[in-house]
């Protein structure tokens, strides 16, 4: 017999609202209620409707995390309503908890948004196998324990776009992909019946939506609720280019070429030799900002610049684990 005690905290729930039929602007609602232990947020978001206001509207299905409908916002962090437990939410931000959409400017309705742009992007990516397959097969195509490994259980994604509209990237770079994206183009390109890596991997490679734009911020990674870590898909992606010998001199590869190059000669990172090594003669652009790093001592002169005392282990690390041509 269960001892689990059912306890129960007064919350202070700020609630977006917002119709844009009706509402010129968005606005704040607020609703005191009680709280127990065994709730999830997507209660709370069926009590504001069914208790409070008949009017709110929020999307949900299956509730059980499969189907990442209820994907929403709290206290700006995105998290899917239905996995999410009142508890864990109150001791991580306290009992004043905002309620938001995933994207302010992409709201319909309180907590539904146009995810046209997602879908438009996930389906970019050719989110499928592409291959030639015989009408009339004399054999399945047997995949390996070990090959399907290789997804990484990147095929785990339910498309809830919490990464998707979490991402800082995406917020100011409307032709970036995404990361829901790449983790899907990921879970293609590594599987071994796919024959079109060399084609999607080129298109992952623009630089304005490709996958150069990320800023290896993690977010996606913090916020996705089955665990996918799309940064570590956005990653593997990279190494594939290179790999593939798909990657081109761009600005972005030749940041990740000085990047080992720095870490190879110095076991440290040479910040000014970056950008310099990255963009070649444009450089002059930076300068107002390189004298200010200077100052922060950012900037290092080549003559001052320092090596670890680590650097025979670093040098050995570094050869071990570069495995892509250059």
């Amino acid at each position: 017999m269960s001892t689990n005690k059912i306890t129960t905290q007064k919350v202070n729930f700020k609630v977006f609202r917002f119709n844009a039929d009706e509402d010129y602007l968005p606005y704040y609602e607020d609703y005191y209620m009680d709280v127990t232990s065994g709730e999830v947020v997507l209660d709370i978001l069926n009590r504001i409707k069914w208790d409070h206001d008949g009017s709110f509207s929020y999307r949900r299905s299956c509730r059980h995390g499969i189907c990442g409908a209820c994907a929403i916002k709290v206290n700006g962090r995105s998290t899917l309503a239905c996995k999410e437990s009142m508890t864990d939410m109150i001791e991580l931000f306290g009992n004043k908890l905002t309620i938001e959409p995933l994207s302010i400017k992409r709201v319909v309705k309180d907590m539904i948004i146009d995810k046209g742009d997602f879908w438009e992007k996930h389906d970019a990516i050719h989110p499928y196998l592409i291959s030639d397959v015989q009408e009339h097969p004399e054999h399945e195509h047997i995949v390996t324990p070990t090959e399907a490994e290789e997804l990484l259980e990147a095929d785990l994604c339910i498309q809830c776009g919490a990464c998707h509209y979490a991402c800082p990237v995406t917020e100011i770079n409307e032709s970036f992909l995404g990361p829901a994206a790449f983790a899907k183009a990921y879970r293609f390109e590594a599987d071994v019946r796919d024959q079109s890596h060399d084609e999607r991997l080129q298109e992952l490679h623009s630089e304005e939506q490709g996958i150069w734009d990320c800023v290896k911020c993690f977010e996606c990674a913090e916020v996705c609720p089955k665990d996918v870590n799309p940064i570590d898909k956005i990653t593997k992606l990279h190494q594939m280019l290179f790999h593939e010998g798909v990657a081109t001199s761009n600005v972005a590869t030749r940041h990740a070429v000085g990047f080992k190059n720095s870490i190879a000669k110095h076991g440290l990172l040479d910040e000014g030799n970056l950008v310099l090594y990255s963009e070649g003669p444009a450089i002059i652009k930076h300068i107002p900002v390189a004298l200010q790093m200077f100052k922060k001592g950012k900037i290092i002169m080549p003559w001052n610049m320092p090596k670890s005392d680590k650097l025979d282990k670093i040098k050995k690390l570094v050869k071990s684990s570069s495995t892509a041509k250059f």
